[in-house]
């Protein structure tokens, strides 16, 4: 009989305890676990590689112009590497603003994919 009632408490536990979990995937009150896409990772590099080299002359906020730079949100692959490698112009790109005050960043070379897609994201 004391076997049975030691049991019987066991198992109440064991349910109670089961009751209370919110750990399954199936319950519609847990926020769902986001993953990190190579794209996510990407733009959030590139997020920092901006907020380090361009916040400066840019707005902190690509999609604002800054105080001596243009708006550079959604600028594509090939300005980033003329403008930051070079200090020129891809072929037929009209300036946003005269002037060519903006000097050259060659050590971000390897960082211009993740600038990109920073400056691309929705």
């Amino acid at each position: 009989m004391f076997e049975r009632r030691i049991i019987l408490a066991v198992l109440t536990a064991v349910v109670g305890l089961s009751a209370g979990c919110r750990c399954s995937s199936s319950n519609p009150t847990s926020a769902p676990v986001s993953i990190p896409t190579e794209a996510s990772t990407l733009s959030s590099r590139g997020k920092s590689v901006y907020a380090g080299n361009c916040i400066s002359c840019h707005n902190p906020n690509p999609k604002l112009a800054g105080t001596v730079g243009p708006e550079v949100f959604g600028s594509s692959i090939e300005l980033l590497e003329a403008r930051l490698l070079k200090g020129t112009y891809p072929e037929g790109y009209k300036p946003k603003r005269p002037g060519a005050g903006m000097p050259v960043f060659p050590h971000l070379a390897s960082d211009i994919a993740a600038l990109h897609a920073f400056l691309n994201a929705p």
